[in-house]
């Protein structure tokens, strides 16, 4: 059971991770300011699940030692910052651009 679930975390911090680098390069690459934040946005998104993911590995899979508690609780609430801070642009990015067209 712990197997599976130590693979299954590390698949999703890898596809996460992926898109976090996929989506920065697309918003460097990005001409148009909307679609700049969006990608952006969309980055802090994959970034934060990566980081509570991480988190999740850290306090769950392995012994609890107070190093380790501490920084998967660091991790943890960098995560849910990345995450929350994502969600609110996305949603601004959004309405510009649908009020833009």
């Amino acid at each position: 059971m712990e197997s599976a679930l130590q693979w299954v975390l590390g698949v999703l911090v890898i596809v996460s991770s992926v898109l976090s680098v996929f989506f920065s390069y697309r918003s460097r690459r990005s001409s148009d300011t909307i679609l700049r934040g969006l990608y952006g946005a969309r980055m802090n998104i994959c970034l934060g699940l990566t980081l509570i993911l991480l988190a999740l590995i850290q306090m769950l899979l392995f012994s609890g030692s107070t190093l380790r508690v501490i920084i998967g609780a660091i991790f943890l609430v960098l995560g849910l910052f990345n995450l929350f801070a994502g969600m609110r642009n996305h949603s601004y990015f959004t309405k510009h651009r649908s009020s833009a067209r």
